[in-house]
């Protein structure tokens, strides 16, 4: 009905002379993939949503921080460098984070000084203090991202200190980095749900996203790090937020603990969101937020996007083979439904 209701009677036309009845659903596989079917895709009229969105691929860092098992830094540069490959147009490759807190990200300056730089591609890394961002400037980062939390707990249990403090200490971090002209993306974590708070009211929500964007934050990401989120919600604190941030400022970050996460995804598309972060393989976790699951899969936001005519600039084949090989090297099975529902077809 959804559908329906909004594709233009053209379109409509032009999807069922592509998708014949007789043709079986595996068939049908090529098409949703190939570019015969993507180009059809792109003249239908999907009212109020963008023809292309930016995805932030966040799985080098937030993907593998949680690993317990050391990940080599030869496996870690070369899956970045396929995901480059494939597209992407901004990776987070790594954390300039002490080995003490983190001991995954303890090779941060190799991982940047040895991966392939692509034209299109940024790599850019967290940076949680000034001593964290000097080093990642030493190292090449062409942008550096800060993270808070909308919940006292969380940040003090996440970064040490109180959400208020953790303005103070960014503000350094975003003076150094205005002087250079490296640019700050802002993250919020707990902005749906805390694993110590409960539930998390937007209004604080948008108090720490606007304190991020009055340091000189150019970009904030809202993290529903545990994974709670409904599509309500989402609608609920964009809705909050957008009110004292521009809605072409503000990102998704949705891991997908409880299902929701591309149905969120949908609904902050809705709303007017542009930008969101995704991690290949579905990799992640957090090591503060007990039970909270992996980040929503790179492969299955490009599958849904492809599906919506929305452009990402990203080849889901490469996509794909950067998630199998960064899956086979850790020992583990995929996240993404897509990569594991097209591994013996594409």
């Amino acid at each position: 009905m959804f559908c329906c209701q909004l594709w233009t009677g053209r379109a409509k036309k032009i999807l069922t002379e592509l998708l014949l009845p007789e043709t079986s659903p595996r068939s049908l596989t090529p098409h949703v993939f190939g570019e015969d079917y993507f180009s059809v895709l792109a003249s239908l009229d999907i009212a109020g949503l963008p023809s292309f969105v930016k995805l932030v691929e966040v799985g080098p860092r937030d993907g593998l921080q949680n690993e317990q098992s050391m990940v080599p830094t030869d496996i870690k540069v070369e899956f970045i460098n396929r995901l480059a490959d494939a597209g992407l147009p901004y990776i987070e490759a790594t954390s300039f984070v002490s080995p003490k807190w983190v001991p995954q990200m303890a090779d941060h300056s190799e991982v940047m000084k040895r991966i392939t730089r692509r034209p299109g591609t940024v790599f850019s890394a967290l940076t949680p203090n000034l001593k964290g961002f000097e080093a990642a400037v030493a190292a090449g980062v062409q942008e550096v991202a800060i993270f808070g939390a909308a919940s006292e707990t969380f940040s003090k249990k996440n970064i040490n200190c109180s959400i208020s403090e953790s303005i103070e200490r960014f503000k350094e971090i975003t003076d150094a980095a205005h002087k250079l002209s490296i640019p700050v993306r802002g993250y919020v974590s707990c902005v749906l749900g805390c694993p110590y708070e409960g539930d998390i009211s937007p209004d604080k929500v948008a108090q720490v996203a606007k304190s991020l964007l009055d340091i000189g934050c150019y970009e904030i990401s809202l993290g529903d790090t545990i994974g709670v989120g409904t599509p309500g919600a989402v609608k609920k604190l964009i809705a909050v937020v957008s009110q004292v941030i521009p809605i072409d400022q503000i990102a998704i970050h949705c891991h997908d603990t409880y299902g929701q996460a591309l149905a969120n995804i949908l609904a902050a598309l809705q709303m007017g969101v542009k930008v969101f972060d995704s991690s290949a393989a579905g990799l992640g976790g957090c090591p503060y937020a007990k039970g909270a699951s992996g980040n929503v899969s790179t492969e299955d936001v490009v599958y849904m996007m492809n599906g919506l005519a929305i452009r990402t600039g990203v080849d889901i084949h490469k996509l794909i083979d950067a998630g199998h090989f960064i899956s086979s090297a850790i020992g583990r099975k995929s996240g993404s439904k897509v990569a594991m529902a097209t591994k013996s077809s594409l």
